[in-house]
C-alpha cells in the first residue's frame, strides 16, 4: 500500500541524476513522529520514501527532485550526494530488528526505483557507507544479506587477501581516519566483528571491491 505525504524540503537536482540509493533508520519513537519532522520545513530534511513497520509506504519527494536525506558524506569520491541519489527512511528506531512486511516492502520498492533510475545492485548504501563517523544507519540489525539474497545490494565472500585501504577505495568509501572506514565497511558487511583490522576485513573488502567492478 502505498500513500502520498508530501514534504515541502526538496530542490533542484542540480543537473544531477539519481545513481545511488542511500537507506536510512528514522531514529525516532514511531512512524507519525518520523513523518512530521521529514515534512518540518524547520527541520530542513526529508527523503523521497518512508516505510512504515507494517510495510505501508509513503512517497514524501518526488524522485526527480532533490530530498534532503544524506548531508555531509561522499560516495565514489564524489560529494552533494543528495543531488545524485534516492533517499529512502526506514521506521526504525535503530534498536529493534526490521519486521518481514517492512522488508518486503523494501525489497519491493528498491526494485521499482533500481528499474526506474538503471542502478545497480553497487548503487545501494547506506548512510554509515557514505558518512562513516558520522552516521550509523541502518545499523547493525538491518538485513543486508536479505537484499543482497534479491539482488539489490552487494554480498559479502572471500576474495585475496589485499590491501584494505585500497579495497574500501574501489568500493567507494571516503577517505577518512582508517578506523572510521574500518568501522564503517564492518558495519555494512561484518558487524560482529570488533578489534584491529584482520585477514578477514581484508577478503571480504577485497571480494565486494570485485563485485563492485562487475557491477559498476
Amino acid at each position: 500500500m502505498t500513500g502520498h505525504h508530501p514534504s515541502p524540503n526538496h530542490g533542484d537536482r542540480r543537473g544531477q541524476r539519481p545513481e545511488l540509493v542511500v537507506l536510512h533508520y528514522t531514529g525516532m519513537a514511531d512512524t507519525a513522529e518520523a513523518r512530521a519532522r521529514l515534512c518540518d520545513p524547520a527541520a530542513e530534511v526529508s527523503a523521497h520514501w518512508l516505510i512504515h513497520e507494517d510495510g505501508r509506504t509513503e512517497a514524501l519527494v518526488p524522485e526527480d527532485r532533490r530530498a534532503w536525506h544524506a548531508g555531509a558524506g561522499s560516495w565514489r569520491g564524489r560529494d552533494d550526494v543528495n543531488s545524485r541519489s534516492i533517499g529512502i527512511e526506514i521506521a526504525n528506531p535503530g534498536d529493534r530488528p526490521f519486521p518481514m512486511p517492512q522488508m518486503d516492502a523494501l525489497v519491493q520498492l528498491l526494485r521499482q526505483v533500481m528499474a526506474r533510475w538503471r542502478i545497480g545492485p553497487d548503487g545501494v548504501i547506506g548512510h554509515s557507507d557514505m558518512a562513516p563517523g558520522r552516521k550509523i544507519d541502518p545499523g547493525p540489525r538491518f538485513d543486508w544479506h536479505r537484499l543482497a539474497r534479491e539482488g539489490l545490494a552487494l554480498a559479502p565472500g572471500q576474495g585475496a587477501d589485499a590491501t584494505l585501504e585500497d579495497s574500501l577505495t574501489r568500493i567507494g568509501y571516503p577517505r577518512v581516519p582508517a578506523d572510521l572506514r574500518l568501522a564503517a565497511f564492518r558495519l555494512r558487511f561484518r558487524p560482529w566483528a570488533v578489534g584491529p583490522e584482520t585477514q578477514a576485513d581484508r577478503r571480504v573488502a577485497a571480494f565486494v571491491a570485485a563485485s563492485h567492478n562487475r557491477t559498476a
